[in-house]
């Protein structure tokens, strides 16, 4: 029991620290849509919108709002009428009820959020991606056999401040890529975690901008994103609780030892 607080103790005091160094901007896992929005635009009542993501997610925190080049469509999870009725299925039940999908080819899908990270120097994006495709509106995108999605995630100077796209200064991009899929309808998700440099930007106004560069289609999923002084650094909700496990368990400790004395 003693060498489990130890640990906890450790741990907690470690993430406190590069915590001070970190400041969490935005969390996002799309499982609140305002549904009038979504439900405007499903052609018929599909597993999917195109409504534009920032009228089914603006003001998700407050004061945030997408900008988007072309439709990028918001998918209803596990319901019935896509794929001859089997819906999109997702067996690591990652994805919750709602996740967003994007082209690679057909259109040139792309989707920003803008953000002021003060004098952090690095805005660390974690984000689950997976194939998955349509059977409507043109789909389906992704070939036989499948394809690993790849997405482009780029930073840009935003002096202005304007919720928009790309900016002329570009100011450092990462790309990834996931994995290939069972079937169209199945989602295989793979997390990722990028530190983005933001060294030379005007007065701390940046764009990050998401880019589906191969795969056909895909999903975007459990958006984290954090200003940080240390490259990839992304603090977990659990590791407050691990903080606060850490300090309880010093507690209980201290009580035992008194309890033992008297």
């Amino acid at each position: 029991m003693k060498t489990l607080i130890i640990a906890a103790i450790i741990a907690a005091f470690t993430f406190a620290g590069a915590s001070q160094a970190t400041t969490i901007l935005y969390t996002q896992n799309f499982e609140n849509p305002d549904l009038p929005a979504f439900n405007a635009f499903t052609g018929g009542g599909l597993d999917a919108s195109y409504s534009d993501v920032n009228n089914i997610y603006h003001n998700q925190p407050a004061g945030f709002s997408f900008a988007q080049q072309n439709t990028v469509e918001t998918l209803r999870v596990g319901g019935s009428q896509a794929w001859g009725g089997a819906g999109f299925v997702d067996p690591q039940l990652r994805a919750g009820g709602y996740v967003i999908g994007m082209l690679s080819d057909a259109n040139n899908d792309l989707l920003g959020l803008s953000f002021n990270i003060g004098a952090y120097q690095f805005l660390n994006f974690q984000l689950d991606i997976s194939s998955i495709d349509l059977d409507f509106w043109g789909g389906p995108f992704v070939p036989n056999g499948g394809l690993a999605p790849s997405f482009r995630l780029s930073l840009y100077d935003n002096p202005t401040g304007a919720v928009g796209l790309t900016t002329p200064t570009l100011l450092d991009s990462v790309d990834i890529t996931g994995a290939l899929s069972a079937s169209h309808n199945i989602f295989n998700w793979t997390n990722h975690i990028v530190g983005l440099d933001a060294a030379g930007n005007t007065n701390g106004n940046v764009t990050l901008v998401i880019d589906e560069l191969s795969g056909g289609y895909a999903a975007l999923d459990n958006f984290r994103i954090a200003a940080s002084d240390i490259q990839g650094n992304v603090p977990e909700p659990t590791s407050l609780a691990l903080l606060g496990l850490g300090l309880a368990g010093l507690g209980f400790s201290r009580r035992r030892k008194h309890l033992a004395s008297c």
